[in-house]
């Protein structure tokens, strides 16, 4: 009685510990929900917000392609116009060229003709008569705008009208237009004040449209300047002129967020949209509490709704739960323990619904997998020629499970496996420790004790599975391969491959290089060696060189054979030039002062020719090495002609 009791307590335990999380569920989902409901309607009144700038911003562009057409008619119809009025004068001047002596006389048939000014060029395109004396003497050089007329005085048939712009005395906005009279005697110019252009043009200003325009009481529209961020128009129009930076915008959030964006737009927070038109932004600003002003009474709804819902399932889940589940989940859990635990002798006999007998058979049927399947896998890596070790271990086992080779390819005992097997922690640390003597150069491979060891582990929610193999002798036949690639086998120094790697290695790391220097060295001779005694004697006069090379004092020296009777010197590590160029001479004082015995009868007399480049300043060491290269060259010339 007293173990039921207890078993009973223990489900009491697990239904509450259900019923809580069912009511934590349902209030993070109920929370959810709300958010991703709120998220859609804020998101749906940004869209729409969107949609309704981008349609009002359609109609602004629609008025100003309209008024568009009509500036472009106005300005054709203004500058035939003008030509025409031009032709009529120089009709009338031709006429009757006295008018040309009288300013008033000008003056009264510009009123009559309905111009602002009229000037006279004469052939060389000097202006000499007019209603302006004060532009008397100008010519088609005095001016930019003056200037668009000159070709008239290399083709008399042209008839030229200019666009509206700042004329050249006054800066005032003008039309002109100019041509020849028919006798060819004198210019006619005559300028025109565009009132009616300007009138029509004052239409496609976004100040006017911005007037014009029937908006949102809710919503505010603005058009900035791009080059000065100036506010050019706006139907709140205590902001027009300002900066937009003054009402609490920023222009680089109109290219980042071109579907909108939140500000604090006049101490408001608000949504924006703002689009590119021509030379400015046009944008469309309402307050957040106008645009998300539908989305609490919604929300509300919701609220109530979802309440109401979440209530319901939570007691019948809950209900369900305890009822169906709990029990059964209790049971399975309690010999699961014991299997994690390593008990894989533990039967599971669950049989209070069908669901919890197949699972119980499932499982057992996978128990018992797993232990044919090790038995299988120790079977398989005893036919092996390689020494391969499998462990296995999570967090709720008390053993390790591993394979038998794994204690001898990772060097234990009967004492220590026994000990590493029968504690997870330890067995970590153990591993741990291993993995902090990687192997240069190899990946996932350890050095314990006097072998070496692939380790690979694989972590996951069901704890760890480890691989050792012992790879000691690959390895080592590896480093032997790597060793007889990279030494030259004659001399027993760097090959050039080899100080490539070891030149790069240190040049990788400046504080190691430090004050340095590469030498490189040429055997003089040896041609004439190797014809007179033969190219065994050469070999022993280079191996004699390089033993010179290597041992002539210096500590901090990588010496190579480049091929031939090239050799090469990297002096490096030293404090300053003066120690490093002291080395070089002490090179230098031992070239020709040493001997060789090539056999029993022949002694000959060591020779090399030398060059250096110091390394300071430089970021590679080719260029060095090119540098040194020409400086031996000069320097065995030298030697041949002394």
């Amino acid at each position: 009685m007293e173990l039921s009791g207890n078993k009973q307590w223990k489900r009491k335990t697990l239904r509450q510990i259900i019923s809580q999380y069912m009511r934590l569920l349902t209030i993070i989902m109920a929370v959810v929900i709300l958010n991703v409901i709120v998220y859609i309607q804020v998101v749906n009144e940004q869209r729409q917000a969107y949609e309704n700038a981008t349609r009002t911003f359609y109609q602004i562009a629609q008025m100003l392609d309209s008024n568009q057409d009509e500036i472009e008619e106005v300005v054709a119809q203004y500058s035939e116009t003008c030509l025409s009025n031009a032709e009529a004068i120089a009709y009338i001047i031709q006429k009757d060229p006295s008018v040309l002596d009288s300013v008033e006389e000008l003056r009264n048939i510009a009123r009559l003709i309905g111009v602002d000014e009229i000037h006279i060029f004469d052939k060389t395109g000097r202006i000499f008569a007019g209603t302006h004396p004060e532009y008397f003497d100008f010519t088609f050089d005095s001016g930019e705008q003056i200037s668009f007329f000159k070709p008239l005085l290399n083709d008399h048939s042209l008839k030229l009208v200019q666009e509206i712009e700042p004329n050249t005395a006054e800066e005032k906005m003008m039309q002109y237009s100019a041509l020849w009279s028919e006798n060819g005697e004198f210019i006619v110019q005559v300028g025109m004040e565009p009132v009616n252009v300007m009138k029509v043009t004052e239409k496609n200003e976004l100040s006017y449209l911005f007037s014009q325009f029937r908006v949102n009481l809710e919503a505010h529209y603005y058009a900035v300047d791009i080059e000065s961020g100036e506010i050019v128009g706006s139907t709140d129009l205590d902001c027009v002129g300002k900066n937009l930076t003054e009402i609490g915008l920023d222009a680089r959030s109109f290219s980042e967020y071109e579907k909108g964006f939140h500000a604090i737009v006049e101490g408001t927070n608000s949504y924006c949209v703002f689009q590119r038109a021509g030379d400015n932004y046009i944008g469309r600003v309402v307050a957040s509490r106008d645009l998300y002003k539908r989305i609490p009474q919604t929300t509300i709804a919701f609220v109530i709704c979802l309440t109401a819902i979440a209530a319901a399932l939570n007691f019948a889940v809950t209900r369900y739960m305890n009822r169906y589940v709990v029990e059964g989940i209790h049971d399975i859990n309690e010999k699961l323990a014991k299997i994690a635990e390593g008990n894989l002798d533990e039967e599971i006999a669950i049989q209070s619904s069908v669901e919890f007998a197949e699972l119980s058979s499932y499982i057992n049927a996978m128990k018992k997998s797993l232990l044919d399947n090790n038995r299988k896998m120790s079977y398989v890596l005893r036919k092996t020629n390689m020494y391969i070790g499998v462990y296995e271990y999570n967090e709720h086992m008390r053993r390790v499970r591993f394979t038998e080779y794994t204690p001898k390819i990772l060097a234990l005992d009967e004492k220590e496996t026994e000990r590493l097997g029968s504690d997870v922690t330890a067995f970590r640390k153990f591993v741990d420790e291993i993995r902090k003597n990687s192997v240069e150069g190899e990946l996932d491979i350890f050095c314990v004790k006097d072998q070496y060891v692939k380790l690979e582990e694989i972590v996951d929610h069901n704890g760890v599975f480890g691989v050792v193999i012992d790879v000691t002798e690959s390895v080592r036949k590896r480093k032997e391969i790597e060793a007889e690639r990279d030494i030259d086998l004659l001399t027993g120094l760097y090959n050039r491959r080899g100080m490539e790697q070891k030149l790069s290695v240190l040049f990788e790391n400046p504080k190691e290089l430090g004050r340095s220097a590469i030498v490189m060295i040429d055997a003089d001779d040896l041609k004439g060696i190797n014809d007179t005694y033969g190219h065994d004697m050469g070999d022993v006069y280079l191996k004699e060189i390089a033993e010179l090379i290597t041992g002539w004092g210096s500590e901090n020296c990588v010496a190579a054979r480049l091929g031939g009777d090239e050799f090469v010197l990297l002096l490096y590590h030293y404090d300053d030039d003066a120690g490093l160029e002291a080395a070089i001479r002490r090179l230098a004082d031992i070239r020709d002062q040493k001997t060789a015995a090539l056999n029993d009868d022949i002694v000959v007399t060591l020779k090399f020719s030398f060059g250096y480049s110091l390394m300071e300043g430089r970021n590679h060491y080719q260029e060095a090495l090119r540098e040194a290269d020409e400086r031996m060259y000069e320097d065995k010339r030298e030697r041949k002609n002394r």
